[in-house]
């Protein structure tokens, strides 16, 4: 439950941020939330799997509370569908595809992180 409330609140403060830095013409906010929690969850794993830093409570925690409440792809799908419906396909496009491969990269960029930690 902490983990959960704690990546609620970061997920609506971080994300209502960059919308009001950014504008709302593209779901920023959303793609820079599931961008930053690949790389969180890859850090976390890499912190569990290859350092034993992390119990397997506070991975719990961390990974699926923290993690689960602050990524938001249920949002990447609705706001690229309506990206879509508005016409805006090259924003759909970029949406879709810079969040995938960049939470990827992000991911392992996370794990080297923990590692090297």
């Amino acid at each position: 439950m902490i983990g959960s409330l704690a990546g609620g609140i970061a997920r609506y403060v971080f994300s209502d941020a960059l919308h009001r830095a950014l504008g709302a013409d593209f779901p920023y906010g959303t793609m820079a939330v599931n961008l930053t929690g690949c790389f969180l969850i890859g850090v976390f794993d890499a912190l569990a799997e290859f350092k034993f830093l992390l119990s397997p409570e506070a991975r719990v925690t961390l990974m699926t509370g923290f993690c689960g409440a602050y990524t938001t792809l249920s949002t990447l799908i609705l706001e690229t569908n309506n990206l879509f419906k508005e016409g805006d396909t090259r924003y759909a496009l970029a949406n879709i595809l810079g969040t995938v491969l960049g939470g990827f990269l992000l991911l392992r960029a996370g794990m080297l992180v923990g590692e090297w930690i």
